[in-house]
């Protein structure tokens, strides 16, 4: 199908990513204390500054900015001397849900109108694309290393993108990587790049594509593209929450509605539909119904059930194309009280989610094959 195909991913200390790890601890504190919360947070972070802003509906009374700095803390910006830290001021703009949407959700409808998608392909063991994961993988190495100190001059932020070769549609080798990660200004270029080919590059293309034989001069490798990066993070460049949709879903190669996931409760289709879609595709392409698979949904708000209900198999179905729809419809009744029920969506799961991707990882339950 492609020739070649380049997905990206970020760091979990990327500036928009600190805003979707915040947002969603923010959601799972809301579903810890009332597990009908309602919730639509955003934040905001750029020099030394943090801004939440949203509407909540929660029995409980929540410490935002408490947990806007555990989570600043815990993704390593603890250094003020990098122009944000955990000590970086923190302003809060919430305020209670819109009566008018809570009169449409209460009854099981859908918390906005909207498109989702879900996709699965069998490129991978986790059925999603090869670019996007490999990617994935990448940063996920680059922020152990930081973090159990096998590179411990590196700083948090980064981002990485994989470019594969494919043969008639099925991914052959990684022919181009890219990586980027601000360090200590007294590493060397060249220190840098052996120890991210050494701890980053190897094992992530050893885990997913085997039977490459990495030869250093084969595989092109792009490190920091403007030659130097030593401050990262918010101070570089501002974040917000819900910019990286694309990282976290499916790299491009599915389409994507255009809603994000984080900072809101499951009642917003944007996040518990696409979740679904996800199951639904997945679970198709595991049951070897076809090697690669998409479903769309469309939802008007205040309506229990989708107002559209689509499955493209892009030729790769291996049965009738009836037969799979009637196979996803019993998996699932796509109602939003349904899936939030069926996908036990009202506890706190979603800081999790929110960095390296919300699919293809173990321990959610849109993941799971029946």
């Amino acid at each position: 199908m492609f020739d070649q195909f380049t997905s990206e991913s970020v760091a979990a200390g990327h500036p928009d990513k600190i805003c979707d790890q915040i947002s969603d601890s923010i959601v799972d504190a809301c579903l810890a204390a009332d597990p009908k919360s309602r919730v639509a947070v955003e934040t905001l972070v750029t020099t030394n500054k943090v801004v939440l802003a949203g509407e909540i509906t929660c029995a409980k009374k929540i410490d935002y900015e408490k947990i806007a700095r555990q989570t600043i803390k815990k993704l390593g910006y603890t250094n003020p001397d990098w122009g944000f830290s955990d000590q970086a001021d923190v302003e809060i703009y919430i305020h209670h849900q819109s009566a008018d949407i809570s009169i449409g959700v209460d009854d099981g409808g859908a918390g906005d109108q909207g498109i989702m998608f879900g996709f699965a392909c069998n490129e991978t063991p986790e059925l999603m694309p090869m670019p996007l994961m490999l990617a994935h993988q990448f940063v996920r190495n680059m922020d152990e290393a930081r973090e159990s100190g096998k590179i411990a001059y590196l700083r948090p932020d980064g981002k990485a993108q994989a470019v594969i070769d494919y043969a008639e549609g099925v991914p052959q080798k990684v022919s181009t990587i890219i990586l980027a990660v601000p360090h200590d200004p007294k590493i060397s270029k060249e220190q840098l790049e052996k120890d991210l080919w050494t701890e980053v590059v190897v094992p992530a293309v050893a885990k997913y594509l085997p039977k490459q034989v990495l030869n250093r001069d084969e595989v092109k490798l792009i490190i920091n593209g403007t030659g130097a990066w030593e401050i990262g993070g918010p101070a570089s460049d501002t974040g917000v929450t819900g910019r990286k949709i694309i990282v976290d879903t499916y790299g491009g190669m599915g389409r994507h509605g255009g809603g994000c996931f984080s900072g809101k409760d499951p009642s917003k289709v944007d996040r518990s539909a696409a979740y679904a879609c996800r199951f639904l595709a997945k679970n198709i392409v595991a049951k070897g119904l076809a090697d690669r698979c998409e479903l769309q949904v469309g939802y008007v708000i205040g309506q229990a059930k989708p107002v559209s209900f689509n499955i493209k198999t892009f030729g790769t179905a291996k049965v009738n194309e009836e037969e799979i729809k009637a196979y996803a419809f019993s998996l699932l009744d796509m109602s939003v009280r349904n899936i939030i029920e069926k996908l036990d969506l009202r506890k706190p799961i979603f800081a999790k989610t929110a960095a390296y991707g919300h699919f293809g990882r173990e321990g959610f339950s849109w993941e799971k094959v029946v």
